[in-house]
């Protein structure tokens, strides 16, 4: 009989009762907050975060508590073996952002996965021990830990008395598990705690023995400890098994990087975000600059007129995206030029109100030489420091291949290269020469966590998961904020949507209001119904240096705070 212990994640919550009894708990939405705030995809990771504020952590202490917690309770997408990016933003007015974006294996060339007639073999790079990147997150914990407050011992026990003790899993998290099964079955040498005889079901507890003991090499050797050691070998060997290509120097040889933050203003908001290798770092900007040029707020929320303009802005930066955008530590990205205001006018001459245009007849533009499983989670404290992070494992439990002994999953992220230029990957996106696969490059993102500053002072703090679709749901999200005056709780949840050039479609979500439909359709466009687009987490400051935190309702989100 499965036990449970209250846990609730309401101001106040006690700090023992947490790790003592993480057996039954509450998903909150929002929260209110003075001294600190934790939003991500799982309510025991979120309350991860919140005891490190509530020992007197700040934001990043929070953060990597956050991030160490979701690799136990949300092993989905988050994950010590997958990648990503942070943005930060410190209370002496410092941004930063950090890439720990996996790798291409040193062994890994751009035509790995064509078969003998030259095909792209989708199955490998999207499942199994090839799909593998190096992972980056230990790297991109350790790079940001200086940052941090409290002993690194303190910040990781969370992770480990979840991995070790167990907890309770969701409804959400056990109909996952099911629907994976033959997945773990088919890609596993060794058996997995994901795994088990009968279904699973909400309230089973998860127990995740040797994740505790991956965990507390960490916490005792630090970034060595899973770069290094015990369980790099333990890597290692699970590739040997599976036939996959890291290797002992691949590991080694891992570094996370403090990357230039892209920064641009939009009506009086300071917008900071990540540079490639996150798309985002290009698009965001390029989509902004284009609405800026027209009256969107007159418009107004989910108008025909705004619904076609953002639709039409989408398609114009996609379509760039497949063309120009990669590692820039491999490849010329021209990011100035396609970020111009030049380049973004001469992108709009393609523009015509109330038709729908044409992927085929809109390309790439021409610019001048110059000289869905990733999750999202936001911290901020009482000082004005925030931290944006989104992470991934790319696709739902990446690989499905977890390490032997080592307890936690690989990712899938090798399918976000360009497999063959013009093969789309499982999002649905097509790129090029600039995102094919060379050994050590990292792989072309959708990530793109933002934080917005108004007159210098941290405002806005939001991100989300969902492939290709990240993007445009984060700028559908500041544009609520900042154009229609949503309410925060609006912001994240009424219904988005979503273009991307290939393929020629708008994507909506099911409680789409079916008028906006179709007016879509009357000026041309082909609508597609789809499941929920991403999982958006905000952070709002409000004038009186409070927070006001919204969890998506779109899945086990919780705010929290105190």
């Amino acid at each position: 009989m499965t036990r449970f212990a209250l846990i609730t994640l309401l101001v106040g919550a006690s700090i023992t009762a947490f790790a003592q009894n993480p057996y039954q708990y509450t998903i909150q939405k929002t929260a209110t907050a003075k001294n600190g705030a934790v939003v991500s995809a799982h309510p025991l990771a979120s309350q991860a975060g919140l005891l490190m504020l509530q020992k007197g952590g700040n934001a990043i202490d929070a953060a990597i508590a956050t991030q160490l917690a979701l690799a136990v309770v949300y092993p989905g997408a988050g994950n010590i073996g997958g990648g990503g990016f942070m943005v930060l933003h410190l209370a002496d007015g410092r941004n930063m952002t950090l890439d720990f974006r996996e790798k291409a294996p040193l062994a890994g060339n751009r035509d790995m996965y064509l078969n003998e007639k030259g095909d792209a073999d989708l199955t490998k790079s999207q499942n199994g021990h090839l799909a593998a990147g190096v992972p980056g997150t230990i790297a991109g914990i350790f790079q940001a830990l200086p940052y941090a407050k409290l002993p690194f011992k303190t910040i990781i026990q969370p992770a480990i008395d979840l991995a070790e003790k167990g907890f309770a899993i969701t409804e959400a998290e056990a109909k996952d598990l099911n629907d994976d099964k033959p997945d773990f079955l088919k890609y596993n040498t060794r058996p997995t705690a994901f795994v088990k005889e009968q279904e699973w079901k909400a309230g089973d507890t998860l127990l995740q023995k040797d994740l505790a003991k991956t965990l507390e090499r960490i916490r005792d050797h630090g970034q060595k400890g899973f770069y290094e050691g015990r369980t790099a070998q333990l890597i290692v060997a699970e590739m040997k098994r599976g036939k996959g290509l890291i290797t002992l120097e691949d590991l080694k040889k891992y570094q996370a990087v403090w990357r230039t933050p892209v920064s641009f203003q939009y009506k009086g908001y300071e917008i900071i975000t990540m540079p490639l290798p996150s798309s985002g770092g290009v698009l965001l900007p390029m989509m902004m600059k284009m609405t800026e040029k027209f009256p969107i707020s007159r418009y107004g929320f989910h108008s025909d007129s705004a619904l076609q303009l953002m639709t039409e802005i989408e398609r114009l930066a996609y379509a760039d995206r497949a063309k120009f955008l990669g590692d820039p530590d491999f490849y010329p990205v021209p990011v100035n030029a396609l970020t111009s205001d030049e380049y973004i006018n001469q992108r709009l001459k393609l523009y015509t109100p109330g038709i729908a245009g044409n992927s085929q007849v809109i390309q790439a533009g021409t610019v001048p030489k110059e000289s869905e499983q990733t999750t999202h989670f936001n911290t901020a404290d009482k000082d004005g420091n925030a931290v944006a992070i989104t992470t991934t494992l790319n696709g739902g439990y990446g690989s499905h291949t977890v390490v032997g002994g080592a307890g936690f999953l690989l990712n899938n992220e090798m399918d976000d290269f360009s497999v063959k230029p013009g093969v789309p990957n499982m999002f649905g996106a097509v790129g090029g020469e600039a995102n094919a696969i060379e050994p050590g490059k990292r792989m072309l993102s959708s990530m793109t966590p933002v934080i917005a500053l108004n007159n210098g002072t941290l405002a806005i703090v939001t991100g989300t998961p969902g492939g290709t679709t990240i993007t445009t749901s984060v700028y559908q999200t500041l544009l609520n904020l900042i154009d229609f005056n949503l309410s925060p709780a609006d912001a994240v949840n009424k219904p988005k949507f979503h273009m991307q050039w290939l393929p020629d479609q708008v994507f909506v979500e099911k409680d789409f209001p079916q008028d906006k439909i179709e007016a879509l359709q009357k000026m041309g466009y082909k609508v597609v119904n789809r499941g929920r687009i991403g999982r958006t987490e905000l952070i709002v400051r409000q004038a009186d240096g409070s927070y006001e935190v919204i969890g998506d309702s779109r899945g086990d989100d919780s705010a929290a705070g105190y």
